[in-house]
């Protein structure tokens, strides 16, 4: 046993146990599970041209000695990226806590009760801090926050407006830079002008439908916005206010005057800057727009004995119900991010979050103080943070890279200088001395910190914020401790067990893997440092981007996209781009097939596409028949098919080479969902079948955990002829020649958790790529035939096998009363999360193992599977009342005196013999959606505050 290679410690079954799962599944080999699976005609024939498999000890060496060339200055470049102090507490018991960093999307609410917690304290932050209503549990970052914001704005245009085909959207000059780049991105495929201006001389057209506004502004000047507000909100023009959070602690909250949306970045709220990402933005609304709000809500609810209980509200309007009519396409949040940024607020509280603002100002205004006394002009009237020092910028700069200090240049006189949190007085006299030097004069150094408030009294907030138990009570380390643990129990995350989601891949995030993301020398460097200062990280996206150009067979990636739906969005634009510079501006129609996921129309209709649903069989594939019609149909307008490969019913179609064919036939290209991407590494790739784009899902196939929600990443590959078009971004030009503006605002999204699928690929080498793909295909399909015989499976390719995951049948159960809800429910009696519910058909389970399940997990998974089918035979329709529709079952109800059911305690807690030895515990009963959504409440109100009368 070749103990140090990384493939033995993330693949689950060992060697012993292929003979018997062959066995099970009807296979003498593996080789010829895999050529029953996979059509022939698409197959790789050589391996994966990769460099070998490193150990998890090289791969340890290797990231510090790449993370060494990395230099990691003092940056007060500022621009929406502030250094930050991640508290210790919470980065060793969220951060690098399996138990918080494994967790799924919280759909299944009753086991997620901790998270959603976390989230709805992040939430109830917002909303005090903006002033605003209501607030989402996070989107990806500020540009594409803003990006959002203006899409609401434009969806929720009064009906003289839509009427009179109102759509331009006034830009204030002071927003930055790089969300500016994704809006000018995001408005023209949905026909929204940007008209980009001085607040002070707009003239409130009536052309205008919304405005967005940045405060502070880009370089830091506070202005008054009152009087804008009130008067676009006259003139019936909605404003969205991009605002700093750590500056609302001290400014008049936007909310508060008048604005319609609020939005930014929670990255200073203790989160690293992570070479920019990943990042918890901020969302906040009126509660008139929760149903046009971006994103997910959690709300308050209670559950079937009537006790408090929180869970996704409102999610019907998730993209695989509104489709192409959906505004949004964000199916994620930032889960992970915002649990820290909101336990950051819970652990400083609001006199801590005040200490912080006063300090973080109050050493800017120093700065201010002491530079004017050495002659220099700093041109900010009114400021929180950030001041502008009138200068020899190249002068200033030269001296400061000596000193390891970065400052942003405005241009060759103008030096813009962000401080945060992290500023000591030392590092201020640092700074003085920079600015002296650049005169040639003797700095007199500070050693105290001025307490004068640099903006006018009309923008002084006076509302109190945070007033609420949570954020009061646990300052000390030991009470935060102890409240991130309490929550952690009420989770089952990958850490506990099995999370067998079709389509998600809950697979193993190592150790190896996530422990560099903890590293000063990767996470402390801003996204707008000078690239000499980011050589490490060069190398290591330029070697992850040409590994995936490997993987997938393509010629160029972009790792901007920092979700799976802004890859998907990412893919179109760059389709769009391509036709666009071929003359052919008319082909706008995207084909997508009915099964697809519901964030493809969502993403194509975003993109300016028409989108046209083609049939799929009872066999779960596509009708070529009624492809080749509509293809024929709309030849001369055809911009892309879409599909999922394998399918999203978990089969790999034989005649996907002749559907890719037909749409390049007619003038199209092929946009392939990554989604299913764990079938395919080193057995066949997008290239191959034929496709020309495809986003990848890191945070499923490439090992980036989930979160609990988020973060993930969504890079593009692309065909050599999509290339030229890879988005770039305003300040640290990335992408093609001719290069779209930016999908998202950081020039490599997410850079930090790359590091992971970059430690994932260099530790498998080929040869582990390969066999982790077959080893899911093997589990998928060992569960297929356990559980053969007691639930149908839906779909099977040509030779019966299923790719990697599997839909089994559920709706027959409905004779005796039982709904597919009741299996998932029933599933955490048994200590398991729910395969996914009713996707991509409705009444089913899709179910996922991935590789790195062992045997006896999946032994355990398949009798609990097993046992509840036994469970569904006793039970009629007539009695409601048996122990599938009561779950899950809480330690409350078991421990209670009253004990009113028709079945045992032990048949209700303790099913099988297992489930003692690591017993989960549901907190909650099975909440009430309905319930929480006609009483919405996303904050940490009193039940008294939201019980109905």
């Amino acid at each position: 046993m070749k103990t140090d290679a990384f493939a033995l410690r993330h693949i689950g079954p060992r060697e012993n146990d292929l003979q018997h799962m062959l066995k099970t599944i009807g296979a003498d080999t593996l080789n010829q599970l895999i050529d029953e699976t996979i059509p022939g005609d698409i197959r790789l024939h050589a391996d994966l041209n990769l460099e070998p498999a490193m150990t998890e000890y090289e791969f340890a060496n290797h990231i510090q000695k790449l993370g060494n060339k990395n230099k990691v200055f003092k940056s007060y470049i500022g621009l929406g990226y502030n250094a930050a102090i991640i508290p210790a507490v919470i980065q060793r018991n969220v951060f690098e806590n399996p138990g918080w960093y494994t967790a799924y999307t919280p759909y299944q609410a009753e086991i997620a009760q901790g998270r959603l917690e976390a989230i709805l304290n992040f939430q109830t932050m917002v909303i005090e801090l903006t002033g605003m209503e209501i607030a989402n549990a996070s989107l990806l970052d500020e540009g594409t926050a803003a990006a959002e914001a203006m899409s609401l704005l434009f969806d929720v245009r009064t009906r003289d407006q839509k009427k009179s085909n109102i759509n331009k959207f006034f830009v204030s000059e002071e927003i930055l830079p790089q969300t500016l780049s994704v809006l000018q991105t995001r408005s023209t495929p949905i026909g929204v002008e940007l008209v980009i201006g001085n607040h002070e001389t707009f003239d409130f057209s009536s052309e205008f439908f919304g405005a967005i506004l940045q405060y502070p502004g880009k370089y830091g000047q506070i202005h008054d916005y009152k009087a804008f507000i009130t008067k676009a909100n006259e003139n019936e023009i909605k404003v969205a206010v991009a605002a700093d959070i750590l500056s609302l602690v001290k400014l008049t909250p936007p909310g508060e005057m008048g604005a319609a949306i609020v939005l930014g970045t929670t990255q200073r709220f203790g989160i690293p800057l992570g070479y920019g990402g990943p990042h918890a933005a901020f969302f906040a609304t009126k509660a008139e727009y929760k149903r046009s709000m971006p994103g997910r809500i959690i709300g308050v609810t209670i559950d079937t004995d009537g006790n408090r209980a929180l869970r996704m509200a409102l999610q019907t309007r998730e993209q695989h119900i509104k489709r192409d009519k959906a505004t949004s396409n964000i199916c994620t949040a930032q889960v992970l991010l915002s649990v820290m940024a909101g336990m950051y607020s819970v652990f400083h509280g609001p006199k801590g979050l005040q200490y912080i603002a006063n300090k973080v100002h109050s050493s800017a205004a120093t700065l201010s103080n002491s530079l004017k006394t050495l002659g220099f002009e700093q041109t900010n009237t009114a400021f929180f943070d950030t001041i502008v020092i009138k200068a020899d910028a190249k002068k200033v700069k030269a001296i400061a890279e000596e000193n390891e200090i970065n400052f942003y240049y405005v241009d060759e006189n103008s030096v813009s200088i962000s401080l945060n949190e992290t500023t000591s007085i030392a590092d201020l006299n640092t700074i003085i001395s920079v600015f002296a030097s650049a005169k040639s004069i003797q700095a007199t150094a500070i050693n105290a910190l001025s307490e004068t408030n640099h903006f006018p009294e009309s923008v002084l907030r006076t509302s109190t914020f945070l007033q609420h138990d949570v954020f009061n009570k646990y300052h000390s380390e030991t009470a935060l401790m102890r409240y991130i643990k309490m929550l952690e129990r009420k989770d089952l995350a990958l850490n506990h067990s099995m999370i067998s989601l079709g389509s998600c891949t809950m697979k193993l995030n190592a150790a190896s893997e996530m422990l560099p993301l903890s590293m000063g020398q990767w996470n402390n460097i801003h996204p707008f440092a000078p690239l000499d200062q980011a050589v490490g990280y060069q190398e290591m996206l330029t070697k992850l981007e040409q590994q995936l150009n490997v993987i997938t067979g393509f010629a160029g990636t972009t790792l901007q996209p920092n979700s799976g739906a802004q890859g998907e969005y990412a893919g179109l634009m760059v389709i769009r781009a391509y036709h666009h510079s071929r003359g052919d501006h008319h082909r706008n129609v995207a084909l997508i097939p009915s099964s697809a996921h519901g964030t493809n129309p969502a993403s194509a209709t975003m993109a300016g596409m028409k989108v046209v649903v083609t049939k799929t069989l009872e066999n779960g594939n596509i009708d070529v028949d009624d492809l080749r019609e509509k293809a024929l149909l709309h030849k001369d307008n055809l911009s892309c098919l879409m599909v999922t490969y394998p399918s999203t019913h978990g089969v790999f179609e034989s005649a996907i080479r002749e559907i890719t064919q037909l749409i390049h036939d007619n003038g199209g290209q092929v946009y392939m969902d990554g989604a299913n991407m764990n079938a395919q590494v080193g057995l066949t790739n997008p290239a191959t079948i034929g496709a020309d784009v495809c986003h990848l899902n890191l945070h499923k196939t490439f090992a980036i955990p989930h979160g609990g929600g988020g973060p993930g990443v969504g890079p593009i590959c692309v065909a050599p002829q999509l290339v030229p078009f890879l988005p770039t971004n305003p300040l640290i030009p990335t992408g093609g020649e001719n290069a779209i503006t930016a999908i998202s605002a950081a020039p490599w999204g997410s850079a930090l958790v790359c590091l992971i699928s970059y430690g994932y690929i260099c530790m498998l080498g080929a040869e582990g790529l390969k066999q982790s793909t077959e080893y899911a295909i093997l589990n998928a399909n060992y569960i297929k035939e356990k559980l053969n015989g007691h639930y149908d499976t839906l779909y099977s390719g040509e030779m019966g096998r299923a790719a990697h995951e599997m839909i089994i049948e559920c709706r027959p159960f409905k004779e005796k009363g039982i709904e597919v809800t009741d299996i998932a429910k029933r599933l955490m009696d048994y200590g398991f999360h729910a395969p996914t519910v009713s996707f991509p058909v409705a009444g089913t389970m899709m179910i996922e193992p991935t590789e790195s399940e062992n045997l006896e997990e999946l032994d355990r998974f398949c009798d609990a599977m097993i046992a509840i089918r036994k469970e569904i035979e006793t039970v009629t329709i007539e009695n409601p009342d048996n122990v599938l529709k009561n779950a899950p079952h809480t330690l409350m109800m078991v421990t209670s005196d009253n004990w009113v059911f028709p079945y045992s305690r032990e048949a209700a807690a303790f099913p099988l013999e297992y489930i003692a030895e690591n017993k989960f515990w549901p907190t909650v009963r099975r909440v009430d959606e309905a319930y929480g959504d006609r009483n919405l409440n996303c904050s940490c109100a009193p039940i008294e505050a939201y019980i109905e009368s």
